[in-house]
């Protein structure tokens, strides 16, 4: 994977895990489950994408 697509994903991770913390701090009746682990679906994929890719370039 190419740095600036490494880049692009950690700035998309970054957003998608503050819309996650958004939601987190919602009174506990107020948090859409559905959202809340969408989010976090999404932002552990995307973080295990740059976890990987990040090896990968210090390996080589």
């Amino acid at each position: 994977m190419t740095n600036e697509a490494v880049i692009v994903l950690a700035i998309i991770s970054t957003i998608i895990w503050i819309a996650v913390s958004n939601e987190a701090v919602k009174p506990s009746k107020e948090i859409n489950r559905r959202k809340m682990v969408t989010l976090i679906s999404a932002g552990t994929l995307s973080a295990i994408i740059i976890t990987v890719s990040l090896v990968q370039n210090l390996l080589l």
